[in-house]
């Protein structure tokens, strides 16, 4: 396998990754308030019409429509006020001919009033001995009342399976009283870090090696992705080691990604691991740049993605393929980066035989959107892709591609403030 790698595109790649992810990730049922960020295993239903009672939009008096007919500014219709009906009250009183409640926003009508007129539209009139309202507007039937049911039915449903839930949707939930929420369970997603030279980031620097960045900005983006990242301390070139550590791994989550020793150099030891686990291997070379030698393969039910050991190669990597399996995992329906045209904002004459996705950032300029790359193009560059708010899609050729030519550009979910 280590000199055999037939590429495939990034399209095909994507597509026999996601093969995997149809039946879903195991789901659980959560509190209300840890339901936030989530995605929803079940269509949720109204449990109950919205409102479930007639009720008032303003604060002013519930009135009969046939005892206001002919009311104007000039001659109002004198109501008898028979009592007062809070937010929250159940009404227990009737309104009769000639007569008039009070009633407060949001207020259930009572019974025999039809519609609701405003304190604007009305002049009070207190006596000794009885309290009458002047109603200064002619009202129409269920004028000014917020129907039974206006809002939603009973059975509806109000947010459909693998919605992410946000505000709305927590409000929703709150609404139709369920305390308890059902959910995708969020994949746990082991980080494996391989290569002698690397080094924790509270460990000194010292010459010939680096510190391990891949670990931890794989970390929040399996986060961003709604699964639980682990990170496990990084792996010696040591195929022997390697075979072990990563069968262990494996027992304890649902995916793994490793980072580094996918190429075909001498110390590149997840050829060698993929070949001692015999994995059913998906791909092991793309139509792309940076990460053409990223891999996929299959061991005991799990998913592994080996990504290069190249930053950028390794973001781009996660981005484009795991990104939308763990979203497939968590019931999400339209997975992967969302996709616009852009104009290119300079001259990329960089020939490539694959195609490119260039860490850049778009903007809206004179009413339309243009891309700019941003800093080096190089996949081992890592400090540019904390400016990056998209991907470039380059496409393959030998003459690259001229400012204001169209492009494709695919959306992160982070990047550059705007």
């Amino acid at each position: 396998m280590r000199f055999h790698r037939e590429p495939i595109p990034v399209h095909e790649a994507q597509e026999k990754i996601l093969a995997y992810a149809c039946g879903g990730a195991a789901t659980e049922t959560v509190s209300l308030l840890e339901s936030e960020g989530r995605r929803l295993a079940e269509d949720i239903i109204a449990t109950s019409p919205v409102p479930h009672f007639n009720k008032s939009p303003y604060d002013g008096f519930a009135v009969r429509s046939a005892d206001t007919i002919g009311a104007a500014i000039q001659r109002p219709a004198f109501l008898q006020v028979v009592g007062t009906i809070a937010c929250g009250d159940a009404p227990n009183l009737q309104v009769e001919a000639g007569q008039a409640a009070r009633i407060m926003t949001g207020a259930a009508l009572p019974e025999g009033a039809d519609c609701v007129i405003m304190f604007e539209m009305t002049t009070e009139n207190e006596a000794k001995a009885e309290k009458t309202v002047g109603v200064k507007k002619e009202m129409k039937p269920w004028e000014n009342v917020i129907l039974l049911g206006e809002e939603t039915k009973e059975g509806e449903r109000v947010i459909p399976a693998g919605k992410r839930i946000g505000p709305g949707e927590m409000a929703i939930l709150a609404t139709f009283g369920y305390a308890r929420v059902p959910v995708y369970r969020q994949p746990r997603v082991g980080i494996l870090s391989t290569g002698s030279e690397l080094l924790a980031p509270e460990e000194p620097l010292r010459y010939g090696k680096i510190r391990n960045s891949n670990s931890y900005m794989l970390a929040s983006q399996v986060r961003q992705a709604g699964g639980q990242p682990v990170i496990y301390a990084s792996l010696e070139d040591d195929p022997d080691l390697a075979v072990e550590r990563i069968q262990s791994i494996l027992s304890e989550v649902d995916v793994l990604l490793t980072t580094g020793g996918v190429s075909v150099g001498d110390f590149d030891i997840m050829v060698d691991v993929f070949n001692r686990l015999e994995v059913d291997l998906l791909f092991n070379k793309i139509l792309m740049r940076p990460g053409s030698v990223t891999s996929a393969a299959r061991y005991n039910n799990r998913m592994i993605f080996g990504l290069s050991g190249n930053p950028g190669a390794c973001f781009v990597g996660f981005e484009l393929f795991a990104r939308p399996f763990l979203q497939a995992l968590q019931g999400k329906t339209s997975v992967g980066l969302p996709e616009m045209e852009a104009a290119m904002g300079v001259d990329m004459k960089k020939p490539s035989s694959f195609a490119r996705y260039v860490r850049g950032v778009w903007k809206a300029e004179n009413g339309k959107l243009t891309a700019y790359p941003v800093g080096l193009d190089k996949s081992a560059v890592v400090t540019n892709i904390t400016d990056a708010n998209c991907l470039i899609r380059v496409p393959a050729g030998g003459r690259g591609i001229a400012m204001g030519d169209a492009v494709t550009v695919l959306r992160l979910p982070y990047g550059a403030d705007e």
